[in-house]
């Protein structure tokens, strides 16, 4: 009886490590396989209407490859990218345009 309980434990201890392999291998595969966005052309619309543009464009690019993304219109809308929205610089300034 006392082994029939042990095996249980094995078996159900390594169905929830399978499980958890599982999860993990797939999150590296749809991140592997997400379409990267074109960042050139996303930064360009967002920084159009900024006054200092080549500053703005390098901020958003930097911003959008680590993010894969870039909030739409020219300013706000941050809420659409939290990854960009939270990127902050050395001095703890909001980092994105």
């Amino acid at each position: 009886m006392a082994t029939n309980k042990a095996l249980t434990l094995v078996l159900v201890i390594l169905c929830f490590v399978l499980v958890h392999e599982l999860e993990t291998n797939s999150g590296h595969l749809m991140t592997a396989n997400a379409e990267k966005i074109d960042c050139k052309s996303k930064c360009a619309y967002r920084c159009s209407k900024a006054g200092w543009h080549k500053l703005c464009l390098r901020a958003c690019n930097t911003c959008c490859e680590r993010c894969n993304c870039v909030p739409p219109g020219t300013a706000g809308n941050e809420d659409v990218c939290p990854c960009y929205a939270k990127m902050t610089t050395h001095g703890g300034r909001h980092k994105c345009p």
